[in-house]
C-alpha cells in the first residue's frame, strides 16, 4: 500500500493537487482513500462535489465513539474514492492538531486501511504543531510529498517541512519522496523549484503550470481528471500519480539555512 501524504504552506494549492491525484489514481484501478487533515473540512470537496456532511470529529462529540463504525465516518467520492475528513474545533477554539490524533487513532482502530492501494493524508499547512505532524511521526505515511510554488515563503515552508521530515526519519520508516511544483508564474520557477529540490536532497517530481481550467472544474465542485480529463493540464496530474506509483527516489533531507534559501531565490529571480 502506497501510503503518502502531501504538505506544504496554506492556500499553496495542496488540497486541489491532492484531490485530483487521488482521482488519477482512481482511474489507474487502485482502491484509493482520501484523508482531510484540517479543520476546514474542504480536502475531499472536489471528490464528493460538496463539502463532507459529517467529519470524524463530529461523530465523535455526536456519540461519544459509542457504535462509530466505518461506514459512519467513510464517503464515496468521485470512482469510488474513499474521502475521510477529521475535523477539528471552530476557529479559536481547541486545538486542531488533536482532531487529527484522535481521527487516525480511530481510524487505525477500525482497520481503515486494510484493503487499500493508496491512502492519501492531506495536511494542512506547516509541521509547527505535533497533531499536524502525526501522519509522519506515527507511520501513517512513508512518503512524503511537499507542494510548493517559487515563491520566497512557499519554499521557507517547504524547507520548515523538510526539518520535520530529517527529524522523524532517524526514528522510522519516513521519507521525502520530493517537491511537488504548483505554478504561480514567479520568474524562472520551475528552474528555481529543481535547484531548491536539488539542494536539500530530493527532486522536483512534478511542475504544475497554472491554468484557469483548474479553476473552472473547481467552480464545477470537480477534480480536472472528471471535468476535463482529456485536458493538458489533467495530463500534469496524471503524470504526477505515475511518478509518485514509481517513486524509488525516497530521501532524507538536508533543509537549508534561510539566509542561503533568500539568495537561491535572489538568484532566480533576477
Amino acid at each position: 500500500m502506497k501510503k503518502i501524504a502531501f504538505y506544504g504552506k496554506g492556500g499553496i494549492g495542496k488540497s486541489t493537487t491532492a484531490a485530483n491525484v487521488s482521482a488519477a489514481f482512481s482511474r489507474m484501478g487502485r482502491r484509493v482513500c482520501q484523508i482531510g487533515c484540517d479543520p476546514k473540512n474542504d480536502s475531499t470537496r472536489l471528490l464528493l462535489g460538496r463539502i463532507a456532511p459529517s467529519t470524524i470529529l463530529d461523530l465523535e462529540r455526536e456519540k461519544k465513539g459509542a457504535g462509530l463504525t466505518l461506514d459512519d465516518l467513510v464517503h464515496e467520492g468521485w470512482n469510488g474514492v474513499r474521502c475521510i475528513e477529521a475535523g477539528g474545533p471552530d476557529p479559536g477554539v481547541g486545538c486542531a492538531g488533536r482532531g487529527i490524533i484522535v481521527s487516525l487513532e480511530r481510524l487505525k482502530a477500525l482497520h481503515a486501511f486494510d484493503d487499500l492501494d493508496v491512502v492519501l493524508y492531506d495536511v494542512l499547512g506547516d509541521v509547527v504543531c505535533g497533531g499536524f505532524a502525526v501522519p509522519i511521526r506515527e507511520g501513517y505515511a512513508a512518503e512524503i510529498y511537499i507542494v510548493s510554488s517559487g515563491e520566497l515563503m512557499s519554499l521557507y515552508a517547504a524547507n520548515n517541512i523538510a526539518k520535520g521530515v530529517q527529524r522523524f526519519a532517524a526514528r522510522g520508516a519516513v521519507k521525502l519522496g520530493g517537491i511537488i511544483g504548483n505554478g504561480r508564474d514567479v520568474l524562472r520557477e520551475q528552474e528555481l523549484l529543481a535547484a531548491f529540490a536539488d539542494r536539500i536532497g530530493t527532486q522536483l517530481i512534478a511542475y504544475i503550470p497554472r491554468s484557469r481550467s483548474v479553476h473552472e472544474a473547481e467552480i464545477h465542485r470537480q477534480t480536472l481528471i472528471a471535468y476535463a480529463p482529456e485536458s493538458e493540464q489533467a495530463q500534469h496530474y496524471v503524470a504526477l500519480a505515475q511518478a509518485i506509483d514509481t517513486n524509488e527516489m525516497l530521501t532524507v533531507p538536508t533543509p537549508m539555512e534561510f539566509e542561503e534559501l533568500e539568495e537561491l531565490v535572489e538568484r532566480y529571480g533576477n
